[in-house]
């Protein structure tokens, strides 16, 4: 007697349907999630590469300022690193002596009170309060199409402090910790001061390492020569810094009653 070979196509009946279409119903939205998943861990990658890719190209655009300047640029970085260098190593010397000082007992005393004037001074000198002299260098920037802005002057503050000075004014307005220079060329201020060209700049320092921080290639003299400007830096023996600032009034702040008050 024949027998009757079961069917292995699939049922065709609503029940079938319908488990078929519940079976199947996850697997469909799970395909629908991963691309959305996948997708936005492609973005993440592709942004953090993208990251990776903009400083890799920015160091490499460095390295090869570097690697096509010339060979006197190179020497006045090298020197103007080596001058930092050195003084930053002057200072540890003189704090470790200091140190010693402090610490020899029966002179710690006189040692402390030469200290704290020699600090009173130059905080006095850092604040501009007081007039002071020495080794330094003067800038001359003229500005005859009127390009140069504070952006600019900013920038050649900074540099100069940068390389170690003591202090310094510009356009004969002293500059302090609390210095603001902004405006666009030709409408320049400094601490509400307004100031025209030419641009006088009287700083305290190594009179050579600040001139060659002025000189270092793509600084400050290359950005005054592209604004159709012409700089003139001056070494100096002695430099005066004449300028003052007034104290600014403390809002909160009083002095402390003395002990024997």
């Amino acid at each position: 007697m024949a027998t009757e070979e079961p069917s292995t196509e699939k049922e065709d009946s609503p029940e079938a349907s319908v488990r078929d279409s519940v079976h199947e119903g996850p697997t469909e939205a799970s395909r629908r999630a991963r691309p959305w998943s996948a997708n936005l861990l492609i973005g993440l990658l592709c942004a953090l590469l993208g990251f990776a890719l903009a400083v890799q190209l920015r160091t490499v655009d460095s390295d090869e300022g570097l690697a096509g300047a010339r060979e006197q640029d190179l020497v006045r970085i090298l020197a103007d690193l080596q001058s930092r260098q050195d003084r930053l190593r002057s200072e540890i010397g003189e704090q470790q002596d200091l140190l010693e000082q402090l610490g020899s007992g029966e002179d710690s005393a006189a040692a402390a009170v030469e200290e704290a004037r020699r600090q009173v001074e130059a905080l006095a000198i850092l604040n501009g309060t007081i007039a002071a002299e020495g080794p330094g260098v003067t800038i001359t920037i003229s500005d005859p199409d009127g390009n140069v802005d504070a952006t600019l002057l900013l920038n050649a503050v900074q540099e100069l402090r940068g390389a170690g000075a003591g202090t310094m004014q510009v356009a004969g307005v002293r500059i302090g910790v609390s210095t603001a220079l902004v405006g666009e060329a030709g409408d320049i201020t400094i601490d509400g001061v307004a100031v025209a060209a030419p641009y006088v700049i009287v700083s305290i320092g190594d009179g050579q390492t600040l001139a060659t921080a002025m000189q270092i290639p793509g600084g400050v003299e290359d950005k005054v020569i592209q604004a159709g400007g012409s700089i003139d830096i001056v070494p100096a023996d002695r430099v005066l810094v004449d300028a003052l600032r007034l104290l600014d009034v403390p809002e909160y702040a009083e002095p402390a009653p003395s002990p024997d008050d």
